[in-house]
């Protein structure tokens, strides 16, 4: 049996990282989608990164925001891989922070673009070869200042809200075809964008999540890759909070 393709979008950041190398652990073969500004030695470094700790993960570039663009990032999974995706992980994203009353149309439309936008044009590609092989797993990637809104994320926190929308709809379109729909909601990770930042504050947003700890990208590449199993069949239109306890719902 061929092994199921799975791309992750923004798949060598933090957060990507962590997921494509536990749906590789779980035997899937994985490509992590980039784009990194278009710097294509960047993410060949971060290839060989990964090698050498022992993961053949393939990569493609994509700049979500463009159709066309994602496109030729899945013309590029199918041709390296000599198959279409089973598994599709829309992580890419990006923050525009800023109180709403000084937020430009810019900040708002960059992020909603990016995060919500991309979504449509990658799933859009590979849901028809889904629904025709009786099998696929979309796992949309939000937040839980999706839930819970967050001060100066009015942009984020709508793109990110609008994932669930998208989840819950397009879950009830596919079930009966074999094919899932998703979403994973983190709380504070720690990447290594937030170990950038000082202790003090660290320690003051760690006070406010009830397990006292953040989560670590490996505990959301399980729950990832728990979704894209087959075994998994039975849950869609599902929202997983991974977040400590942070916002109950």
């Amino acid at each position: 049996m061929s092994q199921k393709v799975a791309l992750v979008t923004g798949g060598t950041g933090g957060l990507g990282t962590a997921i494509c190398r536990s749906l590789a652990d779980s035997g899937f073969r994985v490509v992590a989608g980039y784009n990194s500004g278009g710097n294509h030695d960047k993410a060949k470094a971060w290839q060989e990164e990964q090698r050498k700790d022992g993961y053949d993960i393939l990569v493609s570039y994509g700049d979500v925001t463009s159709e066309e663009s994602c496109a030729a990032c899945i013309k590029s999974v199918e041709e390296m891989t000599g198959g279409t995706v089973d598994v599709l992980v829309n992580n890419a994203g990006i923050t525009r922070d800023g109180q709403f009353k000084k937020m430009s149309w810019d900040q708002w439309d960059e992020v909603l673009t990016a995060n919500l936008d991309s979504m449509f044009h990658m799933t859009r590609l590979v849901i028809n070869p889904m629904i025709e092989k009786g099998f696929g797993r979309v796992v949309n990637i939000s937040s839980v200042n999706a839930q819970k809104g967050q001060f100066g994320q009015c942009n984020y926190s709508a793109a990110k809200a609008g994932i669930h929308g998208f989840t819950k709809a397009l879950a009830q379109e596919v079930a009966r075809k074999g094919v899932t729909v998703n979403t994973v909601s983190p709380g504070y990770i720690k990447t290594a964008m937030v170990a950038k930042i000082s202790q003090e504050i660290q320690d003051q947003i760690c006070s406010t999540i009830p397990v006292g700890r953040f989560g670590t990208p490996e505990e959301i590449g399980r729950i990832v890759t728990f979704l894209a199993e087959d075994e998994s069949g039975y849950i869609t239109g599902a929202d997983m909070s991974i977040n400590g306890g942070l916002h109950m719902h």
